[in-house]
């Protein structure tokens, strides 16, 4: 089967998250073994880290509080969905959700981050969320 795509394929993975009962000791483990640095707000629920070269992030969620309602982003855990970033393009935002919506693909939602940057998320066949991601959504 071949597949034409009207967009460019995604640049990169912007985010890869992990499950951990324990945030707090995985926190430790990625901060103060594997030498990540860890992002303000970082707590017993999630945390975030920002690999050294590039803008890849490391996310860490409690799957309960990953898999709640109401957080701002679709709900997704280890339970069940997963999820992956992918950055885009700058600017092809609009291009992806012509190109997801004329695939019959329904857009979950479509996000502002207050660093200026935006996600699409859209769920794959097996109900992970998807996220497409334009712009800065982390800080550095």
């Amino acid at each position: 089967m071949t597949y034409h795509v009207t967009v460019d394929a995604p640049s990169a993975i912007h985010e890869t998250v992990l499950y951990a009962e324990d945030v707090a000791a995985a926190s430790r483990f990625y901060g103060e073994v594997i030498g990540l640095r860890v992002l303000p707000g970082s707590d017993d629920t999630s945390a975030a880290f920002r690999l050294p070269r590039g803008d890849a992030m490391l996310l860490v969620f409690n799957a309960g509080y990953a898999e709640r309602p109401g957080r701002g982003v679709p709900v997704h855990g280890a339970r069940g969905a997963g999820h992956v970033a992918f950055r885009v393009e700058p600017g092809s935002l609009d291009g992806w959700r012509s190109h997801l919506e004329a695939r019959g693909v329904p857009i979950e939602l479509d996000r502002p981050w207050p660093r200026g940057g935006r996600s699409v998320y859209v769920r794959d066949p097996a109900g992970n969320s998807v996220e497409l991601v334009d712009g800065e959504i982390w800080a550095r």
